[in-house]
């Protein structure tokens, strides 16, 4: 087997030189889903830019939906990158017969989720209506979600086959195939958006129609990959199917239930917060939107790095080496923090740049400005917390860090931000910026708590 991607440690090497060894490795490995992470958010994108320039109502439409398809989405992804450690972990333990047969059980469980999801997809006109929007805005929604769900099978597929190329080490695979969709997705775009080729003008409903089709091509072209590498004959797609295993879905679950989980309530946070902001009016909503795309663009080189933690320590801990993946876990803070006072020393000096870079509105521009200060020390907060419940994957700990985080955002987090948002009980009411002081607020219990769990409480400490 291939060791290149993820080598075995060498024990007896200096402490320093064991420590810049595994960043190295860390650099392997996150570099690759560093892009494909890109790759990804480069499709919402393209839509959201494309859709805005056929009409404001196909701009509204594929957003309502994209916020729609998104948290599900998340969910489930969340739940199959449970597979990533497990196979990462077999791999260290040169488990190989293990492999394959934990791979097509996570296919099973995206079959199951794209079920839910398609049905869930189809179905959203009570929710369409609850937010009583224009006719032909709602109409466009339906026809966009209509359009991606016969896209859903290809991503859910790609998520779970993610769970066997990033556990192997190959992490620049997923890297490729997203990027291919990508690319298909722009000229698919303006296609079926504005009528070309002789296909009628479509809107926001081509969006659907593009991501589906590029979705579909990228994961086909995978499996064709997968079996025809070399790299790959030993784990035969076809040759080593396996049948469903209850036991083994229920270890899968149990494991990547609580990732999904934790994920999904992150995400409908910055939702419901949109919605608490939007009495505040457009320029403060907007102002709030940009400050949250800027820390959400920073926030891919750590959530990468945080990713390649999760496989190089549950390598690690399959190899039979606690002691590096320790000495890995408690290092890489330091990494996290040098990476997180970078981007939020960044902030500060070009927070007045970044701002005109998105709009030309003055009123907006000194709203995003006031909140990219506060954004700072959300990032140093967010990135610490990030690497921290990543090492914690690497252990298969995720129910302990899931209750850490709800704690975190929705009893601390969230109240918080909500009364220094509207409230004039501890401080004058602050507007947006009350919310991003109670999430770094959140973020920051998140960081300590973890990092208890992490130096005090993880597996590796009983090793």
């Amino acid at each position: 087997m291939d060791e290149t991607h993820q080598p075995i440690p060498e024990p007896r090497q200096p402490l320093w030189q064991r420590t810049l060894s595994e960043w190295k490795t860390l650099g392997l490995l996150g570099g690759p889903i560093l892009i494909a992470q890109v790759a990804q958010m480069a499709n919402g994108v393209i839509d959201t830019v494309m859709a805005g320039h056929a009409s404001a109502e196909d701009l509204a439409a594929v957003g309502i939906g994209s916020s729609l398809w998104m948290p599900l989405f998340l969910l489930f992804m969340g739940i199959l990158s449970a597979l990533q450690p497990i196979i990462s972990g077999y791999r260290g333990g040169r488990e190989f017969s293990r492999i394959m047969p934990a791979t097509w059980q996570g296919i099973y469980i995206g079959a199951g989720a794209t079920v839910l999801m398609v049905l869930l997809l189809l179905n959203v006109r009570p929710v369409l209506d609850t937010l009583n929007l224009e006719i032909n805005t709602a109409r466009i929604t339906q026809g966009y979600l209509d359009a991606f769900a016969w896209g859903v099978p290809a991503m859910l597929l790609m998520a779970a086959l993610r769970g066997l190329t990033d556990g192997l080490g190959h992490t620049k695979v997923i890297m490729v195939f997203s990027v291919l969709g990508t690319l298909i997705n722009l000229p698919l775009n303006y296609i079926f958006i504005y009528g070309k080729l002789g296909l009628p003008a479509m809107g926001g409903i081509g969006c659907g129609w593009a991501t589906s089709i590029s979705n579909a091509v990228a994961v086909a072209a995978l499996l064709v990959y997968l079996n025809r590498s070399a790299a790959y004959q030993r784990f035969h797609l076809i040759a080593e199917r396996a049948r469903p295993e209850i036991q083994s879905i229920g270890t899968i679950l149990r494991l990547g239930v609580p990732i999904g989980f934790t994920i999904f309530v992150e995400a409908s946070m910055f939702s419901v917060i949109a919605l608490f902001l939007a009495p505040l009016g457009p320029v403060v909503v907007a102002g709030h939107q940009i400050a949250l795309n800027v820390v959400s663009l920073l926030f891919m080189l750590p959530l990468s790095i945080g990713m390649a933690l999760t496989l190089r320590v549950s390598f690690l801990v399959g190899a039979r080496a606690p002691d590096t993946a320790r000495l890995l876990s408690r290092s890489s803070l330091i990494l996290a923090a040098a990476v997180a006072l970078v981007f939020a020393t960044a902030l500060f000096a070009y927070a007045d740049p970044i701002a005109r870079l998105y709009t030309s509105d003055p009123a907006v521009q000194r709203v995003t400005v006031s909140l990219l200060v506060f954004a700072a020390f959300f990032q140093i907060a967010d990135v610490i917390q990030v690497t921290c419940i990543s090492a914690l994957r690497g252990y298969k700990d995720t129910r302990l860090p899931m209750l850490i985080m709800l704690f975190s955002f929705w009893v601390l987090g969230m109240p918080l931000g909500y009364v220094l948002t509207f409230e004039n009980w501890l401080v004058p009411a602050m507007g947006a910026a009350g919310f991003w002081i109670g999430l770094t607020s959140g973020l920051a219990s998140a960081s300590v708590l973890l990092g208890l769990r992490l130096f005090y409480f993880a597996p590796a400490s009983r090793s």
